[in-house]
């Protein structure tokens, strides 16, 4: 296959399911397993248009909290996504210099979309007859923060996925509310952890032989998709539960382990 199109293909699967509760390592598992490997650097590339994307479209919430941070409830949302961040920092990156996690090979994430398919399931269930919450506590911060950490550990959990139902779990969260949470402090999150594997990468020798046209195809493709995804997200979840996100996974997770070597 042309490696144009195919780098158009990964970039926007990439901002496809980077913030649906769906995983975007199984997706790319599955796509790399047919179009070829990339290099790090190449995901690390896609990811960040990923980033671009949600950053765009909580631009205006962004610009609220930057401009209102003198006003007492704005400063008592950003000390929380602060929180947040930090303890997924703190938390994951010992983790992390200690390689605990596990591989992105078909039999782990498979499992991890199986199982977290289920809980998702679970957590609508229990949450259904509760009434929800407004407001987010000190304690889904912490919450929000080790999700990311569980997600890192585990590809194929989904970081949105954990961040967003950690969120509604710990405050009886309503559904947007816990996912613009969860979206908002991913920004910092995945900046950092972007910024950290090129560190990585660059340390360890890594020459970019890439072809730059792809790359930046790829990246583009995966910024639009992304932003059209996040938006369409939002308003969805305002009328419809996650269950059916839920259900795809827990197909996903069996097809893989079915169909794809492990």
């Amino acid at each position: 296959m042309n490696d144009l199109l195919a780098a158009l293909l990964l970039g926007l699967l990439e901002g496809l399911t980077e913030f649906l509760p769906i995983s975007s390592t199984g997706h790319l598992l599955i796509a790399q397993h047919w179009l070829g490997p990339r290099s790090d650097l190449f995901n690390i590339v896609i990811q960040s248009g990923a980033i671009l994307a949600v950053a765009l479209v909580f631009r205006e919430r962004l610009l609220r909290l930057a401009l209102g941070w003198r006003d007492p409830e704005q400063f008592d949302y950003i000390l929380k996504l602060g929180v947040a961040f930090l303890v997924t920092a703190l938390v994951g990156l010992p983790v992390r210099l200690l390689g605990w996690e596990l591989p992105e090979t078909v039999a782990p994430v498979a499992l991890a979309l199986v199982i977290g398919g289920v809980l998702m399931l679970g957590i609508e269930r229990l949450l259904a007859s509760r009434p929800t919450q407004a407001e987010v506590g000190w304690n889904v911060a912490v919450w929000v923060g080790l999700a990311q950490v569980v997600a890192g550990v585990f590809p194929g959990t989904s970081r949105s996925a954990a961040a967003i139902f950690a969120a509604m779990l710990a405050g009886a969260l309503a559904r947007p509310v816990a996912a613009e949470f969860a979206f908002l402090v991913g920004i910092p999150t995945m900046f950092a952890a972007s910024a950290f594997a090129i560190a990585e990468y660059v340390t360890d020798g890594g020459a970019p032989h890439e072809d730059w046209a792809a790359l930046a195809l790829a990246f583009t493709a995966a910024a639009l998709t992304g932003f059209a995804v996040v938006r369409w997200l939002m308003a969805w979840i305002k009328g419809h539960s996650f269950a059916p996100f839920a259900w795809y996974r827990i197909a996903l997770g069996v097809a893989l382990l079915l169909f794809l070597p492990r």
